[in-house]
């Protein structure tokens, strides 16, 4: 009788022992599928893994998702073509070799957004992200099924970009590279605010950010409003408060000799149509006090595919560097940009990469090739 119940213990042990085996699979099932509720810019409720792993980002998303080291997590992009792909895309352009064999599930250029249902699911995301409108992140959503966070578009150097990064954070699991990402511009902004505090008004030169580039490329006409980049250096920009808006407008070309500006900054892509411009109306630009005194310049344009961040952080280190030579006299440019580009871009090298394509910090003229 003994030997019975001794066999039947074995029995009941070992049964005991595989169910244990299986309650342990059903916990890390169980743990794989765990969720939670976010709320997202928009308002809305979106029920998410609790572990991010596959993420597709569309619109402004995968330039915040690059700062915030999560290229990795990349399934499928939207804004890529390889083809014309150029440094001024600097987060794409950055990411060119990883994400070259990704599916492009999606195009935001020149205004016209569109995304890729079938491509989007066959990717499997667990989550992806957005700056779009409520309605269409709640279309998105339910033509793939799977939940979609918008995030704020980000003014540049607005708390709604620091907001967008925050909830980008959250739902990836990197809250503490966001809070970095957030210090670092902040820190960017405060040594030019605090290097440019005590210049006088009457030691300001007037200055203008033209060949703007939004939705696309602009001759002169198209000019800076209340510009960022300007703003951060408390520079005299005569074009501030032309619009209500910050970005770009366009003005009568009329409007920039009535401002004569000292010194104008050119945006790359614009300058070639400025410079087309100049050769069947030069005596238009020879009125110009900048041109007259060889104050041109030009810099990588502020947007592409949406505005960058980290490049506007380095125009403002440049056009600081032209018009207070004396608070800039102890920043080496290059180095400074070298940190810039390492810190968002992970390549410390990419200012070559901007030069390389023709894309310089540098004077120019309009009647010849530099």
């Amino acid at each position: 009788m003994k030997k019975f119940i001794v066999l039947i213990m074995v029995i009941a042990l070992t049964v005991c022992m595989f169910a244990g085996c299986g309650n342990k699979n059903s916990d890390a099932d169980s743990s794989s599928s765990e969720t939670r509720t976010i709320t997202d810019c928009l308002g809305r409720e979106v029920e998410i893994p609790a572990n991010v792993e596959r993420i597709v980002p569309l619109a402004n998303t995968p330039r915040m998702i690059t700062y915030l080291g999560l290229t990795d997590k990349v399934v499928g992009i939207s804004g890529f073509d390889e083809e014309t792909l150029s440094p001024l895309q600097a987060y794409a352009y950055a990411n060119k070799d990883k994400w070259r064999d990704l599916p492009v599930v999606g195009t935001d250029a020149m205004g016209a957004t569109d995304y890729y249902p079938e491509q989007i699911i066959s990717v499997k995301p667990d989550v992806i992200l957005c700056t779009y409108t409520k309605e269409l992140a709640d279309e998105i959503q339910s033509k793939t099924g799977i939940p979609v966070v918008a995030v704020p578009m980000g003014t540049l150097f607005g708390k709604d970009y620091e907001e967008a990064l925050r909830m980008l954070g959250d739902v990836c699991g990197v809250e503490d590279r966001a809070e970095e990402v957030i210090s670092y511009i902040n820190d960017c902004l405060d040594d030019l605010k605090t290097r440019t505090a005590d210049v006088p008004d009457t030691d300001k030169p007037t200055i203008l950010g033209a060949a703007a580039t939004f939705k696309g490329s602009h001759g002169i006409e198209g000019v800076y409003s209340n510009y960022s980049v300007f703003n951060a250096i408390a520079a005299n920009d005569v074009a501030k408060g032309i619009s209500d808006k910050e970005g770009g407008v366009i003005v009568d070309k009329e409007q920039v000799i009535g401002w004569n500006p000292e010194y104008i900054f050119f945006d790359y892509s614009g300058l070639k149509l400025v410079k087309k411009d100049f050769e069947k109306n030069p005596n238009f630009y020879e009125q110009l006090t900048a041109v007259k005194n060889g104050n041109l310049y030009q810099y990588p344009n502020s947007t592409s595919y949406y505005s960058n961040v980290e490049i506007p952080i380095i125009n403002s280190y440049y056009v600081a560097s032209v018009i207070y030579p004396e608070q800039f006299s102890d920043v080496d440019f290059e180095k400074k940009a070298s940190e810039i580009f390492k810190f968002f871009l992970n390549d410390s090298d990419y200012l070559s990469k901007l030069k390389d394509a023709g894309i310089t910090y540098s004077k120019v003229t309009l009647n010849g090739d530099k």
